[in-house]
């Protein structure tokens, strides 16, 4: 009986040695690395820190959302919609931050006199456009997003989130009926812009060529409405 007894407080030390030594490999090793994760954050300010690159769960984004509507701070301001803008990359929280009534508030910081602040939202909104169910939200403020691009100085950075945000919007036929009284301004940006100003011009047009019903329009703008000298350049091409 003794020796048996022995036995087993020998087996139990071994089963708590070798517990005990794995819990101090995974204090030596630090945590354990992979993917984005979840953490839990102390309050809303905090979700705008730049080192913060997790994804923000439900609540988290309720919080970031809160923080943005309410607050009058343009740097914080700023930071919450960068922070917004990077988690509207995935589609789940797309369809999150449209729940928790997101895009409105968005929208809103579109008509900041701060360029900041209208490129940060343009670009936030633009992500959440790639959700067909957000795009029905969003298409309120195409017709100032067209307004803007055309008004904003010539390839700025806002003039450049607004193509990107109509291009994203004309992807289908939907909505590109908004552009219809765009198409003259569209082109005039395509002869006068930068490198970058006309790419982006360029993927919209070609959006809105694949579209009958506005073929007309773009055929009349080009016979028209453009400037001699860019019709003979481009008829010199071929």
């Amino acid at each position: 009986m003794g020796g048996a007894r022995d036995v087993g407080w020998v087996a139990a030390g071994l089963v708590l040695g070798a517990g005990a030594c794995y819990c101090i490999y995974r204090l030596t090793r630090g945590p354990r690395r992979g993917g984005r994760r979840l953490r839990p954050s102390r309050s809303a300010e905090d979700l705008t820190d730049g080192s913060y690159d997790d994804i923000l769960n439900a609540e988290q984004l309720k919080k970031l959302l809160y923080l943005l509507e309410s607050t009058d701070d343009p740097v914080i301001t700023e930071k919450a919609l960068v922070t917004l803008g990077n988690n509207a990359a995935f589609s789940t929280n797309q369809a999150i931050i449209r729940e928790l009534g997101g895009i409105p508030i968005v929208g809103n910081k579109i008509n900041s006199l701060n360029q900041s602040i209208k490129e940060k939202a343009l670009n936030a909104l633009n992500n959440l456009s790639v959700n067909v169910e957000n795009q029905t939200k969003i298409k309120i403020y195409v017709p100032q997003v067209c307004e803007d691009v055309f008004a904003d100085p010539l390839n700025s950075a806002v003039q450049l989130a607004g193509l990107r945000l109509l291009t994203n919007m004309t992807v289908t036929n939907d909505y590109q009926h908004l552009l219809s009284g765009s198409v003259a301004g569209l082109f005039h940006l395509l002869l006068l812009g930068n490198g970058s100003t006309k790419v982006q011009v360029l993927k919209l047009l070609l959006n809105l060529s694949e579209n009958p019903a506005m073929t007309e329009g773009l055929l009349s703008v080009q016979v028209s409405r453009l400037p001699t000298r860019f019709i003979s350049a481009h008829i010199q091409r071929f």
